[in-house]
């Protein structure tokens, strides 16, 4: 079933009705279309929108403007049970006091009119699923007493039972450990490849996301900022978001310059960039696109080395680096060659990206464009848009104007606060901070004259026992 979002837009109102500015808008003109039969990874980081995207494929929230389309058909205020989909949450929402038989079976059950099954037809259908996400022998147990990787297979048995049209997964793996992770992805995509069904999953594990998709969705601030399959994303990002959230060990971001088509970072000649006009850039280097050279250009203080067996990651500085550390991965037949408290590297051009510094936005050298060119062209044939954001982000301006709208607002009121709870002038002490020499003088003042004034009006014979 293929997948449309037209213009998908999302906004949740202000909790002040007063005060229409606090709007949030947590997807903005999501323009996407997802091929049938395709797994596809909506991926960012928490605060994207990937989940109200998801929520609003599902129906369980509508869209403040926009269209969704199931093929042909506009469900966009459909119902969620007439939808024709299947969802698994992120923590399971299995019923406790049900087995696994009967979580399966639930949704069957709630099945009515010409789609009402029998129990023998429910019962097959249900020891099928189970069988393809390999709990079937299971079903008489409850989910207390399965793990947690056998809880997330029921949940997506109960979600596929209804030979749903589009799966919809949110961050379903998150709750596991990393062994069940690794596992349980893995099942995933082969359960997706045997039903080919269209799913939509959502995380903000690249990791994840990248092993198992067809192709990504990349989101920042409720903005698609680029879209593709999970290597050419990594290997061609539109711009230094996409880059720097890609990537395990992170890109190695340098501050350089382009000048007379060589590129500098510092005062040392990396690169020679034909093409790119002299500016400001940021140098985006992936880690395996340092080549160990005692001639090379770029100078980096080691700061260690971590053998990872068959690789080598160098762990070193460098004053123009924006990393704390810049990590380089090399083969472990060329650690001979590193000695020292310096290293000089050479750099991979096709694992080098340049950066506009103003807008963060892709620079492109040499046959880089022309790479590009061919990767947009075979996304075509393969009937898949290229998508990508240039521009300021719209939430990044908004949240820009509220926090100086905000600031005056708060000290106003905590003014109005002060006022109301500040005493009279002539009821408040004088602060040390104000008259610290003289702090405990007014004490003083002031009892001195009333123990004297004691002593003139007491008796002669109490004047006396006191001062004894």
């Amino acid at each position: 079933m293929k997948v449309v979002l037209q213009h998908l837009t999302k906004i949740f109102p202000s909790r002040n009705k007063k005060d229409k500015s606090a709007e949030v808008v947590a997807v903005n003109d999501f323009n996407l279309e997802i091929p049938d039969g395709k797994l596809i990874g909506l991926l960012g980081p928490s605060g994207c929108g990937k989940s109200t995207t998801l929520y609003m494929i599902s129906g369980l929230q509508a869209p403040s403007n926009g269209k969704i389309f199931f093929g042909d058909d506009d469900v966009t205020a459909l119902a969620p049970e007439n939808r024709g989909i299947g969802l698994v949450f992120q923590n399971y929402a299995l019923y406790p006091h049900m087995t696994v038989q009967q979580n399966i079976l639930f949704p069957l059950q709630n099945l009515k009119g010409e789609n009402r099954l029998s129990k023998e037809e429910m019962l097959t259908r249900a020891y099928e699923v189970a069988k393809l996400v390999q709990i079937d022998e299971y079903m008489d147990r409850k989910p207390s007493e399965l793990s947690g990787g056998q809880q997330q297979r029921v949940a997506i048995a109960r979600a596929l039972v209804k030979m749903p049209r589009v799966l919809l997964l949110d961050e379903p793996l998150s709750n596991l450990d990393a062994r069940l992770r690794l596992q349980t992805r893995e099942e995933i995509r082969r359960i997706q490849r045997d039903t080919q069904i269209t799913t939509i999953f959502v995380t903000h594990d690249q990791e994840e996301a990248m092993s198992i998709s067809d192709f990504i969705v990349v989101m920042k601030l409720g903005v698609i900022m680029q879209t593709g399959k999970p290597q050419w994303v990594y290997d061609d990002p539109a711009n230094l978001f996409v880059a720097k959230f890609l990537g395990t060990p992170p890109i190695n971001v340098f501050t350089g310059s382009v000048r007379g088509g060589a590129l500098y970072i510092g005062e040392e000649e990396v690169l020679s960039v034909p093409g790119v006009e002299d500016q400001d850039v940021y140098v985006g280097v992936r880690p395996e696109g340092f080549l160990l050279d005692e001639n090379g250009g770029l100078s980096c203080a080691i700061s260690g080395i971590d053998v990872m067996g068959r690789d080598v990651s160098v762990v070193s500085t460098n004053a123009n680096s924006l990393n704390p550390v810049v990590r380089s991965i090399i083969s472990a037949d060329e650690m001979g060659k590193i000695s020292g408290e310096s290293v000089k590297f050479n750099l991979k051009p096709h694992k080098v990206f340049l950066f506009n510094k103003e807008t963060e936005q892709r620079v492109y050298f040499g046959e880089q464009m022309a790479a590009h060119e061919a990767m947009v062209a075979q996304m075509a044939e393969e009937g898949q848009n290229y998508v990508t954001h240039e521009g300021p982000l719209p939430r990044e301006a908004d949240d820009a104007a509220k926090e100086e709208v905000s600031v005056p607002v708060k000290k106003g009121f905590l003014a109005k606060i002060k006022e109301k709870f500040k005493k009279p002038k002539d009821e408040q002490p004088e602060t040390a901070e104000e008259t610290p020499e003289s702090a405990e003088e007014p004490s003083e003042s002031v009892e001195e004259p009333q123990a004297e004034s004691a002593k003139e009006n007491a008796p002669e014979g109490e004047q006396t026992d006191k001062e004894g």
